[in-house]
């Protein structure tokens, strides 16, 4: 199995500026925001961060805090564009801003795995405000969304339309992807690739309770019961957890040691743009046909 590091480049609409004493300056399009991040143990390059709002955070370390706005922001949202996908970024109360910068070079590995598929599916667990599935459709992969968020799946469909692919064949499934993958699954249904997110703890659209730690081996395992031999990637992030890279990487690998392909694991990064040096942001696996 391989160590890999991925690294998510600046692009016009988005840079990591300065990062450092635990927090960490981003621009996202004409805005630029301050937030936590532990990660960033070393010295800024710089002292004098000049931004919009800053996230402030909490006592509650699962997310609690508000923004702090020194300058006007678009409430509503603004728009930003990654290749052929344009989507809505916005200040959440979860320091968020509508989409994770550092799956950049996710979406171009997966969309280079799809090269000289027919008609390739491809299924997004925990795809949140969509811009991942809108990279695959744009790839011409048909996609299957899953969120237990009506709020998050409604941005997912907005997102499409900013990007003119609100007809594109995406099917939106408001649902537990946990329970969702498992029906798929006794359907007989089959994919070309998944990628899947999974949050550290949450809750389906019916109240179902998600911990990571106790469901992601039954989850690894309904997926790999979707792809078969001529399947192309699963790509599994974790963020926020006290978990080894190496530890989910076993995982995916006793699960798909039969399909044969590659494992990898590794962590997440983007690159800051002061100074070159790598901010680390999740840990992954990863299984694809050789």
């Amino acid at each position: 199995m391989q160590l890999v590091t991925l690294t998510g480049e600046p692009w016009a609409d988005y840079g990591l500026i300065d990062c450092g004493n635990g927090r960490k300056l981003e621009r996202y399009g004409d805005y630029r925001f301050i937030r936590p991040e532990p990660q960033a143990m070393w010295a800024p390059a710089s002292d004098d961060w000049d931004a919009h709002a800053e996230f402030v955070p909490g006592s509650d370390e699962d997310g609690g805090g508000r923004w702090q706005y020194d300058k006007p922001v678009p409430r509503e949202g603004w728009p930003l564009r990654w290749k052929q996908v344009t989507f809505t970024a916005q200040t959440t109360p979860f320091r968020h801003l509508g989409f994770f910068p550092d799956m950049v070079p996710v979406w171009d590995w997966m969309r280079d795995r799809l090269e000289g598929a027919q008609e390739p599916e491809c299924m997004n667990l925990f795809g949140y405000t969509g811009v991942g599935t809108l990279a695959l459709s744009a790839a011409g992969a048909k996609v299957t969304h899953v969120d237990a968020s009506k709020k998050s799946v409604a941005e997912g469909k907005a997102n499409a339309a900013l990007s003119g692919m609100e007809d594109n064949p995406i099917r939106w499934m408001i649902d537990d992807a946990g329970k969702f993958t498992a029906r798929e699954g006794r359907r007989g249904r089959r994919y070309d690739g998944i990628i899947l997110d999974p949050p550290k703890w949450g809750r389906g659209p019916n109240g179902e309770v998600w911990k990571l730690e106790e469901g992601l081996p039954q989850l690894i395992a309904d997926c790999r019961a979707l792809l078969d031999e001529n399947s192309r990637f699963l790509f599994l992030t974790v963020y926020a957890v006290r978990m080894s890279a190496l530890a989910i990487g076993e995982l995916v690998r006793q699960h798909f040691a039969d399909l044969g392909g590659t494992i990898e694991c590794g962590e997440l990064t983007v690159r800051e743009e002061s100074r070159g040096l790598l901010l680390p942001t999740a840990i992954f696996a990863r299984w694809s046909r050789d």
